[in-house]
């Protein structure tokens, strides 16, 4: 097939403002009240962050660092809308040495709090790095509220005096694990939304018009694509493999449209996993593509296709979603071979995708970020187009005539009487037939190109089902009753 569609690098949105935050467009960010949790390692933030969202976003594992990025979401109390907002660990030792890009984060969210949760361990006691914390956010005393997590009994709560040496007042009480001091913590944080707002609670949040998941192996540039679009430090970005470990939802709006990009973990194959952190990641990443609209699949340019690789484009054929190849790094390649060239060299490695258009980028100075995007506008716009009957009948007609079903060795061939189109996103066509079991796989695949080159789904999935007959009669039955 060749390279299927190519978007040639070229600077978007003007000169970034310095190297590895790139402008995007006339991207505006949502300008929700922020409520970020602030503390040291190990004292529950991410098990508190997931307790006050009401679900599991965060990942919640006893080893110290695992949070690097701020990870966020969008919440609700008494009408009120607020986004939420896990940091790393202050103080935090990373085993990647990542800790000065962890405290960069960390004062990120503390500038733009409206309040700002100072969370302690009450099991443990007062520590040094508590000390340290509080002196970091002592010039943002006003919007700050100490609160002490793990009093998993009431007996606790008696101890907690000596957190108020901090300078921050008596501490809330809570415990994530069973829920103590959630309502006490819920109106503190209405009270606060309220004495900020200057009117009546807003509406909720836009819904997002589109999620557009980020996936690749490891460095293949990710984090930098989300950065180039948020025209800020998001993400960590970093040489080092893994950094990114949860997925992280960042909302945006172009043109007038409230967008989602999800960073992901970079992948690695699954059986050199080596801890739950990376199970955690590499699930993540995979659940990202299910509640995505489109997937933007990251190739490194300067690397060839691998395994990884191989394993996300059948990950995301399975999944059914439209997909943008993004070869990332065009601009450390460019020379050594053409665009056309790699684009027939991805038709051949990445088969299962072959439908899906490419984009060369170049995410750390931002080119073809936002030309990126648009394409994966285009490409869900044609994941919810409803084809008429008779328009897709005749395509299969055509196909028929063109190349007739022969049936397995030994056995009968299939008759094909018509086809409906019965949802959208992905476009799914269910096909009638004598027996479904009489149609090679061969043959099927042979119907979708057919239908991908008549119809008007040409860069995206189309789930094809092939039903018996009598299953149409009963439709029929069913319908009419």
């Amino acid at each position: 097939m060749g390279i299927r569609d190519t978007i040639h690098t070229g600077r978007v949105g003007g000169d970034p403002p310095n190297r590895g935050l790139a402008c995007f467009g006339k991207t505006v960010f949502m300008s929700l009240p922020v409520v970020a949790i602030i503390g040291r390692p190990n004292v529950g933030k991410s098990s508190l962050f997931n307790s006050i969202a009401r679900t599991r976003i965060s990942i919640v594992e006893p080893t110290a660092g695992v949070t690097r990025d701020r990870v966020s979401t969008i919440c609700e109390l008494d009408d009120r809308f607020f986004e939420l907002v896990d940091t790393g660990g202050h103080g935090i030792v990373d085993r990647d040495d990542l800790g000065e890009h962890v405290e960069r984060q960390i004062r990120f969210a503390i500038d733009q709090a409206t309040l700002i949760l100072f969370l302690v361990d009450a099991r443990e006691g007062l520590t040094p790095l508590d000390r340290s914390t509080a002196d970091l956010l002592r010039r943002h005393s006003d919007r700050v509220r100490i609160v002490a997590n793990k009093v998993d009994e009431p007996h606790m709560i008696a101890s907690l005096g000596e957190f108020m040496k901090l300078g921050y007042g008596e501490p809330i009480a809570v415990s994530a694990a069973t829920g103590l001091g959630r309502h006490e913590l819920s109106e503190l944080i209405t009270e606060r939304l309220i004495a900020q707002s200057s009117g009546p609670a807003e509406g909720p949040p836009v819904a997002a018009m589109m999620k557009i998941a980020l996936v690749g192996k490891r460095n293949a540039g990710k984090s930098s694509f989300i950065n180039a679009l948020a025209g800020e430090e998001r993400v960590i970005v970093s040489e080092i493999p893994g950094t990114t470990r949860d997925s992280i939802d960042v909302r945006f709006e172009k043109d007038g449209r409230v967008l989602v990009a999800i960073d992901t973990a970079g992948l690695k194959k699954k059986a050199k996993l080596v801890d739950d952190i990376e199970f955690y990641a590499y699930t993540r990443a995979t659940q990202s593509i299910e509640r995505s609209d489109v997937v933007l699949m990251l190739i490194d340019a300067t690397e060839p296709v691998g395994q990884v690789d191989k394993k996300l484009g059948q990950i995301i054929a399975e999944s059914f979603k439209p997909c943008v190849i993004v070869v990332n790094k065009w601009d450390l390649a460019k020379g050594k071979t053409s665009s056309e060239e790699f684009g027939e060299y991805l038709d051949k490695v990445l088969p299962e995708i072959n439908f899906a258009p490419v984009a060369f980028t170049s995410a750390i100075d931002g080119r073809n970020i936002d030309s990126t995007i648009d394409l994966a506008t285009e490409l869900f716009k044609q994941a919810q187009v409803r084809v008429g009957t008779g328009k897709l009948n005749q395509a299969l007609q055509d196909a028929l005539a063109q190349n007739a079903p022969r049936g397995r060795k030994g056995s009968r061939s299939p008759r094909v009487f018509y086809a409906t189109q019965v949802d959208v996103c992905p476009p799914t066509v269910v096909v009638f037939v004598n027996d479904p079991a009489l149609v090679r796989e061969d043959y099927q695949r042979y119907l979708v190109n057919r239908m991908r080159e008549s119809l008007p789904f040409g860069e995206i999935p189309i789930r094809l089902l092939f039903k018996a007959r009598r299953a149409a009669a009963l439709m029929h039955r069913v319908r009419s009753q």
